[in-house]
């Protein structure tokens, strides 16, 4: 199986005052090796790394990257997720406070929430807001007794209520894909694909909204059963846990119908940005301080591998990122903007971190959810 290693090169970051400039030089890679054996360990330079404070939730990351305008459900959404910090550190009056002001919002905006949302779908908001209510009054109770069971429950239980209005708020695809990749298969919105796996279950979902043409490309080859059997590289020390590569002499999917080795561009939606870049880093590009919709932030984030020196080398081969944050810090990695993110695991990190210790091996691989997304090539 052909390998994708890391290959980590020195980071420098310099930050002067007013009149200087702020510059940054950094290469962390995923390079292509024929060798067998194992990925060998590297020391990481990430002393000069300042504290990070990103999200890592995969369900807040997948909340956060639909496409949807509704500033009114996005006030809420923060202070919630926001409260995760106030009930860590048991900041009593602060976590009081962001929910009683939650609550308020869902009263004072409920027109301009529902008003979000097509019309053809507003007579499904009702319930959600009014469990988001029947949860909110349920936490301001356990703040004053000071029930961290029950407020980490219910604020987990309204987190996904929110998602489930604002996945309502979607307004179609909000962008055309480039007619350059026509002959792709496209993702016009999200699908769950369930591994079976010899350690157990692994749930992701991959996200079309920000990674069309990568996400339609995976959950192509998952309907095809392609990765049924394969095994996963061991990660070493190195934080990845990859596959996608067949036997044969090509390190990709060829294509039954034109014979062809079918490439996939670099993708990366960024935060502002009303749709993907394509074919280079954002490095390249001079833009490598944005940040993407889909960051490496939490453990299990599913990208895509390809050579180094090819932005749109990909093919079928993809890594879970295995965050550690002692080296990986979240809202710090610089794999950001050299790869694409196209999902994030949802259900089974523990099963991705045994295989990352020992190797493991897909049963099978299905798409349980959104197949319907699937928008098969035009030619």
């Amino acid at each position: 199986m052909a390998r994708f290693q890391y290959s980590f090169q020195a980071a420098l970051a310099g930050l002067l005052g007013v009149g200087f400039s702020f510059f940054l030089s950094m290469g962390w890679f995923l390079v292509p090796s024929a060798q067998a054996g194992p990925i060998p360990s590297v020391a990481l330079p990430v002393a000069y790394l300042p504290p990070g404070d990103a999200i890592t939730d995969p369900n807040a990351l997948l909340r956060y990257a639909l496409p949807i305008d509704s500033p009114e459900i996005r006030k809420v959404q923060d202070k919630l997720e926001g409260l995760n910090y106030a009930l860590r550190t048991k900041q009593w009056g602060r976590a009081k406070r962001d929910i009683y002001q939650s609550s308020k919002l869902i009263h004072r905006k409920r027109a301009a929430i529902v008003e979000a949302i097509p019309e053809e779908r507003r007579s499904m908001a009702d319930p959600l807001l009014e469990k988001m209510d029947s949860q909110l009054e349920v936490m301001e109770k356990a703040v004053k007794t000071k029930d961290l069971e029950t407020l980490w429950a219910s604020r987990r239980v309204t987190l996904n209520t929110i998602g489930d209005l604002e996945y309502l708020m979607v307004k179609g695809f909000p962008y055309e894909v480039p007619t350059e990749y026509d002959n792709l298969p496209q993702l016009k919105g999200r699908a769950t694909i369930e591994f079976k796996t010899n350690e157990g279950p692994v749930i992701v979902v991959v996200d079309g909204y920000s990674a069309p043409i990568t996400a339609g490309n995976f959950v192509d080859l998952v309907k095809r059963g392609f990765y049924d059997g394969m095994t996963f590289d061991r990660a070493e020390e190195n934080y990845v846990l990859q596959t996608g590569d067949p036997d044969g002499p090509e390190a990709g999917f060829i294509d039954p119908k034109t014979q062809k080795y079918r490439a996939i561009p670099l993708e990366i939606l960024v935060e502002g940005d009303e749709k993907p870049t394509y074919g280079a880093t954002l490095e390249e590009l001079g833009r490598f301080l944005e940040k993407p919709v889909l960051p490496f932030n939490s453990f299990g984030a599913l990208a895509m591998a390809r050579p180094e020196s090819e932005p749109d080398g990909g093919s079928s081969q993809f890594f879970f990122f295995l965050f550690e944050p002692e080296l990986t810090p979240a809202g710090l990695n610089l794999l950001d903007g050299r790869y694409a993110v196209f999902g994030y695991t949802i259900e089974g990190q523990d099963a991705l971190d045994h295989m990352g210790r020992q190797g493991g091996k897909i049963i099978s691989a299905k798409v349980v959810n959104g197949l319907d997304n699937l928008v098969e090539p035009k030619v």
